[in-house]
């Protein structure tokens, strides 16, 4: 497997990036698509939006977004593996929106792809 990282869609877009996915379920304030510079935009993956409407990315409540997450993510297995395969192929790299560099879903995902 290649480089996977994840990265603010905020952030400059640079060649090491490879294959650049958002993982966000709605568009990110203030990003036009050109500046994105998106090779995918993966609402599937994202948090559903009841799931994402609750954690209201409160610090409290990540442990148990992260098991109702993890949960939805296993009728996901065929998209994850799909992740995989680029990661296999090139540098991925998981863009999300959130403030908190270390309780999003862009984290969960990661850790997901990486592990096996």
């Amino acid at each position: 497997m290649r480089s996977v990282q994840i990265k603010r869609i905020y952030e400059e877009a640079s060649p090491e990036d490879g294959f650049r996915m958002l993982v966000d379920r709605i568009w990110p304030r203030g990003i036009s698509k050109e500046r994105a510079k998106l090779d995918e935009w993966n609402k599937e993956i994202a948090p559903s939006t009841e799931l994402r409407k609750w954690f209201d990315h409160k610090k409290e409540k990540f442990d148990k977004f992260k098991l109702l997450y993890s949960k939805e993510l296993e009728s996901k297995k065929e998209n994850l593996n799909r992740m995989k395969e680029i990661a296999q192929k090139g540098n991925l790299t998981l863009l999300y929106a959130a403030k908190d560099t270390e309780m999003n879903q862009a984290v969960l995902l990661i850790n997901l792809i990486l592990k096996d």
